[in-house]
């Protein structure tokens, strides 16, 4: 019989709480029986959610109350310090005390990044932990990192970042050998800004990955590499384009295929293969986004989102600990930091 995954959704963080959080634990509780949910957040208000659905494992589903909410706009610092009952502090808290395996959240994403490096805490020998995305490609899908969590990161930030995503890639997505590339303005090695030509020669010298050099913005969603390394400010950039572009392409093919009698007649013989090409580019397909390197699995989604991507990131939580990837990323960092990272420790 399966280990029980202990994952712990923040039922008030998002534009959609605490309706597409519950919705999305008992979804997820619905299809799989190896996973146990603690909902976090206001007692009442998750309980009145909960009576929506009848036919629920009941057992596999926790509400732990808490009294505070930490909203998008305030200050992440001074508020995982200031609202300890909180549900995003009291979810981290949970994984800190391993009580949990995992805490999902849609909530302020300042927040998350601090409360999961202050509480929850970096693995030995992470510098930076940075956040993972998984994007559709042509060929599949590639992991973004880091799109949000170190905007000034330095060389050696980057390469650990290379190497936490050759990690996950290998275990979680099954890529053997992951292609790693580094973004920048060109392909050749002499081409980029001063973080990206100091940082190229030491992924090219890294003996653990298999690092490809340089990835325009183009051939991103071409899938050309499986982890597309950057620093949080570019990979936020392509990751919201990214999303953007998708959904104004899908609005104008929609209204296209309506415009005329005859595009009407085309939409309907096209329409189950179109669904199903659409889905491939669907975000929420793929769960949240991971942030890599600490003790415990921290996954941010986005603040809007639905009750499936939700669901997906819960589903991501379970297959992170069933492959030991905080284990197998704390190794392999672990045992290449210097002595000095490790006395900074």
């Amino acid at each position: 019989m399966a280990e029980t995954v202990r994952v712990v959704v923040d039922a008030m963080g998002g534009d959609n709480a605490p309706t597409e959080p519950v919705k999305g634990a008992v979804d997820a509780v619905m299809e799989r029986s190896d996973i146990l949910v603690i909902l976090t957040g206001k007692q009442d208000v998750i309980e009145e959610e909960l009576k929506k659905y009848q036919n629920y494992p009941k057992e596999r589903i926790q509400v732990v109350n808490t009294t505070e909410v930490i909203e998008t706009a305030e200050a992440p610092v001074m508020a995982i310090r200031k609202k300890k009952d909180s549900s995003i502090v009291v979810g981290l808290n949970m994984v800190k005390k391993q009580e949990a395996d995992a805490f999902v959240s849609s909530g302020s994403t300042g927040a998350i990044l601090v409360g999961g490096q202050v509480l929850v805490g970096r693995s030995k020998g992470v510098e930076r932990p940075p956040l993972a995305p998984l994007i559709p490609t042509e060929k599949g899908v590639s992991l973004l990192i880091d799109c949000g969590a170190n905007v000034d990161a330095r060389p050696s930030h980057l390469v650990q970042f290379a190497k936490m995503g050759s990690i996950y890639m290998e275990n979680v997505v099954g890529v053997k050998n992951p292609r790693v590339a580094i973004v920048n303005n060109g392909a050749e090695e002499e081409k980029g800004n001063a973080l990206v030509k100091e940082t190229f020669p030491l992924l090219k010298e890294c003996k653990s990955i298999n690092f490809i050099g340089s990835i325009e913005a183009r051939d991103i969603p071409a899938g050309y590499a499986d982890v597309v390394v950057c620093e949080a400010f570019v990979g936020n950039v392509i990751l919201k384009l990214y999303e953007g572009l998708g959904s104004t392409l899908v609005k104008m093919l929609k209204a296209g295929m309506m415009a005329t009698t005859r595009s009407k007649v085309g939409a309907l013989l096209v329409k189950p293969a179109m669904k199903e090409t659409l889905k491939a580019f669907d975000a929420s397909e793929y769960g949240g986004a991971p942030l890599l390197g600490l003790k415990g699995l921290v996954v941010k989604t986005h603040g809007s989102a639905k009750a499936i991507e939700i669901k997906h990131a819960i589903f991501q939580c379970v297959q992170f600990k069933q492959e030991k990837i905080n284990e197998k990323i704390a190794e392999r960092i672990g045992e290449e930091a210097s002595p000095k990272e490790e006395k900074a420790e």
